[in-house]
């Protein structure tokens, strides 16, 4: 089994982003499964043409995406993708779609694929604070979310990977560089739970 995992280059002025960091820290096999990472760019057409180049060169089983979620107090497993741009800040690239599909002549939402509700009940578990999301913004995370479910809606009957998104904290410094007191949580921990979570989808083939 393979699983994609992919992480965002850092955005807003930032020079870390912790996706990444905790995608990149994860071994390279868990629960048997082996582990694909990607970064992707915070862009909203170069995250897509990213994402399609890495399933058209591993064609995993699962592709798992991961983003910076800077003010959240926990990790964020992400239930709904929905097919809007709607931008309050240009992207990396300078692009700033307001009301704009992600695809155009597409559903207006999918759902997660992955075992959303058991992956939070196992971080829980494992004594790390986790919740269901029910919204991954209008940015560019839930432009690649949607764009992967989309890939997957339209593969053969059998070659569909299950899709879902993760939101991950500030790391500890960069709360402590925030004009307010954010919450952090420390990489350790967040490759903890992008580990719980891989092992999670691994096991449901």
């Amino acid at each position: 089994m393979k699983i994609l995992v992919t992480g965002f280059t850092p955005f807003g002025g930032e020079t870390i982003n912790p996706s990444w960091e905790a995608v990149r820290a994860l071994d390279d096999s868990i629960a048997g499964a082996d582990i694909i990472k990607c970064e992707i760019p915070t862009e909203f057409e170069a995250s897509i043409d990213a994402l399609k180049a890495a399933i058209d060169a591993h064609q995993p089983n699962a592709i798992l995406c991961v983003g910076q979620f800077g003010g959240s107090p926990s990790i964020q497993i992400e239930r709904v993708a929905i097919n809007l741009r709607d931008a309050r800040t240009p992207d990396n690239a300078g692009f700033q779609p307001h009301d704009q599909p992600v695809v155009d002549s597409a559903p207006d939402a999918f759902f997660s694929t992955i075992p959303t509700r058991q992956i939070v009940d196992r971080l829980r578990a494992a004594g790390i604070p986790a919740a269901l999301s029910y919204s991954a913004g209008t940015y560019v995370c839930n432009n690649l979310l949607y764009a992967a479910l989309y890939e997957s809606s339209q593969a053969e009957k059998g070659n569909s990977a299950r899709c879902g998104f993760i939101h991950v904290p500030y790391l500890p410094d960069q709360a402590a560089a925030a004009v307010s007191n954010a919450p952090s949580m420390s990489l350790e921990l967040m490759v903890q739970a992008l580990t719980i979570a891989v092992g999670t989808i691994a096991e449901c083939r």
